[in-house]
């Protein structure tokens, strides 16, 4: 948060804001727990939870979609219509301070309910990883906004679609190697993982430096 709060460089957000789009994010996380697990009982009665097929759905269809559909909901109730948005990088501090918001919940329901030993892997993988399906989504929002002030309806609405698209592809790519487990999917976890990593950050750079109004 504080790294991409810095990279905000010609107007800063409102602290009571931005503290309101990380509730919102805790929100996401809370009607995302009700809401996947409907999703995991229905793909348990139409497969076999041995089977690869299954757990590929649970990482996309259920974990993915309704994670970053949530997140997606609540970032544009809170945000959208709000006076201080109105330049392109806010889009990607606002999407990012719900995803943490989110992460942070996320986070501390684990180690509640699988220990200390959870807290150092999910620190260094899960936040950074919700940071950064997060720029993609306030990358593409940030655009919407710009497309909807300018009267370009439908710019605005595939823009909003690509953002929520490519935040769960994204997502559901991370969890189901980090799912499934075996060598193979490992070691495409950790490239997928680093790559990812070094987008987001030359992205967020370069989004900063090139920011403008909406």
């Amino acid at each position: 948060m504080r790294y991409i709060y810095r990279m905000d460089r010609i107007e800063k957000e409102p602290p009571f804001l931005l503290l309101s789009l990380t509730l919102m994010g805790v929100a996401a996380a809370l009607v995302s727990i009700v809401l996947e697990y409907l999703g995991e009982s229905i793909l348990s009665s139409a497969l076999s939870e041995d089977s690869p097929y299954y757990t590929l759905a649970l990482a996309f269809l259920v974990v993915a979609v309704v994670e970053e559909g949530m997140k997606f909901l609540f970032l544009y109730l809170r945000s959208w219509r709000n006076p201080n948005f109105n330049y392109r990088f806010d889009g990607i501090v606002y999407a990012v301070f719900v995803s943490l918001g989110f992460a942070a919940f996320e986070n501390i329901r684990y180690v509640f309910g699988y220990g200390l030993t959870v807290a150092f892997p999910r620190a260094i993988l899960a936040i950074p990883g919700h940071m950064a399906f997060a720029v993609f989504m306030g990358l593409f929002y940030g655009r919407a906004k710009l497309c909807a002030n300018r009267g370009n309806r439908f710019g605005k609405v595939m823009n909003l679609i690509a953002g929520y698209v490519s935040s769960v592809l994204l997502h559901g790519i991370y969890d189901s190697c980090a799912m499934i487990g075996n060598t193979l999917s490992t070691v495409i976890f950790v490239a997928f993982v680093a790559a990812m990593y070094f987008i987001v950050i030359r992205l967020v750079r370069r989004e900063s430096l090139g920011d403008r109004p909406v």
